[in-house]
């Protein structure tokens, strides 16, 4: 059975920006930052958190376009902050937790540290790696804070143990 991917990869078109080949999709957002919004209620911050648990499962998985490309670096980001929680932690320390590891200085494509280099194209120029960053910049913290109300939708006082069963799986083998 092949891994899930990306439903964002039909909207694809030639005016669809990319940066390198990682695709800048629209998010709806409260955070700012330079995605467009989005228009449709289903964006790829939903999409990750909907295939993140059948994903994990897979080793392999291809590419086929800069979406699957935000897809792959959305569950890996997920996978993370799954790891920097435990089964005590409260709502509100997952929220101090999740929210600096979300704003920490992190690396992307084309920085020495960034662990997918082989998978991720860098930026052309200055102007796209600033684009690129606060794009993660927001896409991780949107990501963190829907993260948060899933893990904590049935109990504020720990996370839901069906979340946490996938701390320890990685998927395609990476982490960041």
């Amino acid at each position: 059975m092949p891994a899930y991917h990306s439903t964002f990869l039909a909207e694809e078109t030639q005016d669809s920006r990319t940066v390198g080949n990682f695709a800048i999709l629209p998010i709806k957002t409260k955070f700012k930052g330079p995605a467009f919004p989005s228009l449709s209620d289903y964006d790829i911050i939903d999409e990750v958190l909907d295939l993140f648990r059948a994903n994990s499962f897979f080793k392999n998985f291809e590419i086929k376009g800069p979406a699957d490309r935000a897809l792959i670096y959305g569950i890996l980001f997920v996978s993370q902050c799954l790891n920097s929680l435990n089964i005590r932690v409260s709502h509100n320390e997952a929220v101090k937790i999740l929210t600096n590891l979300s704003l920490e200085n992190f690396a992307i494509p084309g920085d020495i540290g960034f662990p997918l280099n082989s998978l991720y194209t860098s930026p052309k120029d200055k102007n796209e790696e600033l684009l690129l960053r606060q794009y993660l910049s927001q896409f991780r913290q949107e990501l963190s804070s829907r993260l948060i109300e899933r893990l904590y939708a049935e109990d504020k006082s720990k996370p839901s143990k069906y979340w946490l069963a996938f701390t320890r799986r990685k998927f395609m083998n990476k982490s960041l």
